[in-house]
């Protein structure tokens, strides 16, 4: 690695640090120095509304990416789903550390499954993805919007703002919070949104030598998943506005993939399943993407 101190961008929450934290453990493992570099996004200071309706997912990542293509940090750490579909000029996913769990966690003080909720609860969401398969599964639910970091949500419910909630369990699990998930929700049901649970590092397109650096380090099954996931989100223009649920993953010596859109309300949802070769995976998803726009019409994004 590098003589000098690789300066690692992140956002400031617990759970992007613990990320950042693993990032420059590889790092020093490698011989070299991390540094790791805190910068708050405009998604950190924006709590008391929807993402989708304050600008979608690149308010998490814009002024980590400004940082990166002005030289104030060597390399970005993101939660994979929080990065948005189409990146930045100038800026690469250059490696994905191991995938971890895929699934969402149910937490709720008041049932220990979601179908088990009382009439009329009030689900805790900001993520418009679980809010279309939680009234898909249960249109009685009341949508409360839930936003800030883990232990945030977490407090919130505690205190009664909603019934209960869904969150990664990965992000959980690297908090060392796994033990309050009352309930997983199975992905044959309940598709993870595209890139869940992978932990993406971007650098500079021009910077072949950290590109280099990093391949070392870059788990390349979970770097062909989140390629096929993106490929997908690409084709449907996937947003915050858009309830999309993706999974890539090997199978049986082969690639299996399984997407999901999903209408807001719950009402109308598309799926799909593809399989083929791990090396053919982003033409996979891509492929997927086509064949759900076609199913949804052009209606089904629009909202007409």
């Amino acid at each position: 690695m590098q003589s000098a101190a690789i300066r690692i961008g992140t956002r400031g929450s617990p759970l992007a640090l613990a990320q950042a934290d693993m990032v420059r453990a590889l790092v020093e493992e490698g011989g070299g120095e991390g540094e790791i570099v805190p910068i708050r996004t405009t998604g950190d200071r924006i709590t008391d509304r929807p993402l989708a309706e304050a600008g979608g997912k690149g308010l998490f990542t814009k002024e980590i990416d400004e940082a990166l293509l002005d030289g104030r940090i060597d390399i970005a750490v993101h939660s994979a789903k929080d990065i948005p579909t189409f990146l930045p000029d100038g800026i690469v996913i250059a490696a994905c550390l191991p995938r971890a769990d895929v699934r969402d966690a149910f937490i709720s003080p008041h049932a220990e499954r979601l179908v088990d909720l009382p009439k009329g609860a009030r689900l805790g969401t900001a993520s418009l993805r679980r809010q279309a398969l939680a009234l898909r599964l249960r249109p009685d639910l009341a949508i409360v919007n839930l936003r800030g970091n883990v232990e945030t949500r977490l407090k919130r419910i505690a205190e009664g703002v909603a019934d209960a909630t869904l969150l990664a369990a990965a992000g959980l699990s690297r908090l060392g919070l796994l033990e309050r998930a009352d309930d997983m929700m199975d992905v044959d049901q309940w598709l993870p949104a595209p890139g869940q649970g992978v932990i993406a590092i971007t650098a500079r397109e021009e910077d072949g030598e950290m590109q280099g650096q990093l391949a070392l380090a870059n788990h390349y099954e979970s770097f062909v998943a989140l390629q096929a996931e993106r490929a997908f989100l690409a084709v449907l223009d996937g947003s915050c506005r858009t309830p999309i649920g993706a999974l890539a993953e090997r199978d049986h010596g082969g690639f299996r993939f399984r997407g999901i859109i999903v209408k807001p309300d719950g009402s109308e949802a598309h799926e799909i399943e593809r399989r083929g070769s791990l090396g053919d995976a982003e033409a996979i998803g891509a492929d997927a993407g086509e064949a759900l726009k076609r199913a949804g019409g052009p209606g089904f994004f629009t909202g007409h």
